[in-house]
């Protein structure tokens, strides 16, 4: 991948731009050869979710390996957007993916993924249940001095919502019920690929990979991870040159995760994926922190914040990226 030499004062959002045509080849190369040498696998399973990493994922799988070889999965749960599976079968169907739907919310609800969730919320709110939603929300690192201080949003019947600080016990009770679901498609994700002797690919961009944003054994857990090295803007170059279709393309980033709509930025980020690219790029190449603020249209001191708070969540999730750990090395392995 060649990426624009940044040259003092010439910072910007075009630092970014690769050759979107000599990256997909270099990325389907890259897939093939994998496949055929360390995996020793048929082809390529995925989850395909409506958005703009895993269908960009799919389209490098169908070059890398054909259509015929690339299998699809739809694994919508009771807290999703219906339009995830619309935009996820658009994108099966552009790209003449074989795919089928798999309903995990009678799963999720069997191992009390819901009512797990839902006990942990009514510590807080009591009256929490039928015909109300949530979703968890995280102070912006621009305006908090760099702590990670996460809130529960609730919405009642009537529409209302209500924020709330939450005590670790219920934060984390909350995390570990919803981090079921994305553990549970991953279990259908490697039924599909055992029986078909295929391998798994995680769609995580860099800024997800770089800072955690995924669920160990969730997730996180693939064989192939072929935009885990792509920040987020070059993700959208490759979209628009593999074809993805627009209306995915204009999609804003979301999580899927909770009953009430949120973004990437309300639940991890501290800023929009351009934005955020910019200053991550910046602090992996040694860019001068005021070179970063004019791209970004932040000032210093607040891309300080955000280097703080990726520094923090890079600490924070490392063990996300780690083998199980022995007490001796195993060396015949």
């Amino acid at each position: 991948m060649n990426l624009t030499v940044v040259q003092a004062g010439s910072f910007s959002a075009a630092t970014l731009a690769i050759d979107p045509e000599a990256e997909a080849a270099r990325i389907a190369a890259a897939l093939r050869t994998q496949l055929t040498g360390t995996l020793r696998r048929r082809g390529l399973v995925l989850g395909l979710s409506g958005g703009v990493d895993s269908s960009v994922s799919a389209a490098l799988a169908v070059r890398a390996v054909g259509a015929k070889n690339v299998f699809a999965l739809f694994m919508p749960e009771d807290d999703s957007d219906p339009e995830s599976l619309r935009l996820g079968r658009l994108v099966a169907e552009t790209f003449g993916i074989s795919a089928v739907v798999e309903n995990i919310g009678p799963t999720l609800k069997a191992m009390g993924c819901y009512e797990r969730r839902d006990d942990f919320i009514r510590q807080l709110v009591p009256e929490y249940g039928s015909g109300w939603a949530c979703k968890i929300v995280i102070a912006n690192a621009l305006t908090n001095d760099g702590y990670n201080i996460s809130s529960l949003v609730v919405q009642d019947p009537e529409g209302k919502q209500t924020k709330l600080r939450m005590p670790p016990q219920v934060y984390l009770g909350i995390v570990a019920s919803t981090n079921m679901k994305q553990r549970t498609r991953k279990q259908v994700e490697y039924f599909h690929a055992d029986r078909l002797n295929y391998a798994v690919i995680g769609t995580p961009n860099r800024l997800e990979y770089d800072q955690g944003f995924f669920v160990k054994n969730g997730d996180g857990a693939a064989d192939v991870k072929p935009i885990a090295h792509l920040y987020k803007s070059q993700v959208y170059q490759l979209a628009e040159h593999l074809g993805v279709p627009e209306e995915i393309r204009r999609r804003p980033p979301t999580t899927d995760t909770y009953s009430l709509q949120q973004t990437q930025e309300e639940f991890y980020f501290s800023l929009p994926y351009d934005r955020m690219d910019l200053c991550l790029y910046g602090l992996n190449n040694g860019v001068p922190v005021e070179e970063v603020g004019r791209a970004a249209g932040l000032s210093a001191e607040q891309v300080g914040r955000v280097w703080t708070d990726i520094a923090s969540k890079r600490k924070t999730t490392r063990y996300l990226h780690s083998a199980p750990l022995l007490v001796d090395p195993v060396s015949e392995i």
